[in-house]
């Protein structure tokens, strides 16, 4: 028996991943489909394996999923309109906190979930034969490969290549045959799906990944043991990534980087003692984070 736990231990899948369902704008539906829809999305998002890596339990990464149903489709009773929130984080050294890796909204999404129809995804087959059933499968496997991208992205430089690419294998193989899935294409607009992976692996906006490794691993993970060392790190980086986005203004990567990390660079750059000297910063801040500026200004 305790070999067997011992087993079981080390071959932990990679997801901790805690998924809600809210359904109260659904109507004359059996709340029974709702409890089976959080528990099969659960399943498959912390049994599939989604890496080659053994994980043990407490090196799993932490995910929340709430999905907010908003409607249900005339054309199918099992196609339900929804917005997906998606967090997650990853433990910093020597401390209790975690970090916030995506803190991200994706809407307008479409999909279908028949209660007694199991999921399943096949990377060599992500469109499936039913493309808005298949398209919840997507869906969950492009955003596990692409927080298992940056986890290991956060550990290692570009050391999580290897699932943003297939991160982007999703996207290029996504269901296509229903003209209401979107968020796929370069074509449904430049805030999406496509547009985050592929500016990910682009390498004009290397220097992102660059510093979200040196900001994790050289930064935030010292900041116990050499602060003031780790806030150079941390707030350093803030200077190229400034460049990128001179260069890339409209640039979903930033915007999408910021919504995670905001609180984070706020609370670090408090903890510089003299207000003279977070003036370039939050000058930085203020322009690349717009939504974010009365955060930053307030350091002054």
């Amino acid at each position: 028996m305790i070999l067997c736990l011992l087993v079981l231990t080390g071959r932990a899948q990679e997801l901790n991943c805690k998924v809600t369902v809210l359904h109260d704008k659904i109507s004359a539906v059996d709340p029974v489909v709702f409890t089976s829809m959080q528990r099969a999305i659960s399943d498959f998002m912390n049994t599939h394996k989604w890496t080659t890596d053994d994980f043990a339990v407490n090196e799993k990464i932490d995910v929340t999923l709430l999905i907010n149903l908003t409607g249900k489709s005339s054309a199918d009773n099992d196609a339900y309109t929804a917005t997906f929130s998606i967090l997650a984080s990853r433990p910093v050294f020597n401390s209790s906190y975690a970090s916030p890796l995506v803190n991200y909204v994706d809407k307008d999404i479409l999909f279908k979930f028949s209660q007694f129809v199991p999921l399943q995804f096949d990377d060599n087959n992500v469109s499936g034969t039913d493309a808005l059933s298949s398209n919840l499968t997507a869906l969950l496997a492009y955003y596990s490969y692409l927080i298992i991208g940056l986890d290991y992205d956060s550990f290692a430089l570009n050391g999580g290549t290897v699932y943003l690419k297939k991160a982007q294998s999703v996207v290029s193989n996504a269901p296509e045959q229903s003209k209401n899935i979107t968020g796929w294409k370069s074509v449904d607009g430049t805030h999406n799906r496509y547009w985050i992976i592929d500016e990910l692996l682009n390498t004009r906006f290397q220097d992102i990944r660059n510093y979200w490794y040196s900001m994790h691993r050289e930064g935030l993970d010292n900041m116990y043991s050499k602060p003031a060392d780790s806030r150079v790190k941390v707030l350093g980086g803030l200077y190229k990534m400034f460049n990128v986005n001179k260069e890339n203004p409209s640039s979903v990567l930033v915007q999408f980087f910021f919504n995670a990390k905001s609180d984070e660079l706020a609370h670090v750059l408090a903890q510089i003692p003299a207000s003279n000297d977070r003036v370039p910063y939050i000058t930085m801040l203020s322009q690349m984070d717009v939504p974010n500026t009365a955060k930053y200004s307030a350091l002054k």
